[in-house]
């Protein structure tokens, strides 16, 4: 699948949590958008470096608990860097990632 669908469908999927969660808040599609584009950025980028580490320290067992931790780490990153996005708390970034991860994962079969 390409990225730009995968970027739109992840969009697509944070303005429904942010309909669905009452912690989860989102200005525009625009802002859903560009919050899924620096998501995937930062996962690109910091998430991998901490994820090898993570990993490394966990000897590979934890990877998927790694994975779905770092990545609401990295949301919970976007969340101070957006104004138009906002999470209630840490918890809520642990969704929002188990909910991208599921879609993720869905629509990659």
């Amino acid at each position: 699948m390409s990225w730009i669908l995968q970027l739109l469908i992840n969009a697509v999927v944070l303005l429904l949590l942010a309909y669905i969660h009452p912690g989860v808040k989102v200005k525009s599609f625009g802002t859903a958008v560009g919050v899924a584009l620096v998501i995937g950025i930062l996962n690109a980028t910091i998430g991998l470096l901490m994820r090898f580490t993570l990993n490394l320290m966990t000897l590979w067992l934890l990877s998927f608990l790694v994975r779905l931790l770092v990545s609401a780490i990295v949301i919970w990153l976007t969340d101070k860097l957006f104004s138009g996005f906002q999470l209630r708390s840490f918890g809520t970034a642990l969704l929002v990632a188990c909910v991208l991860a599921i879609v993720g994962t869905l629509l990659a079969y």
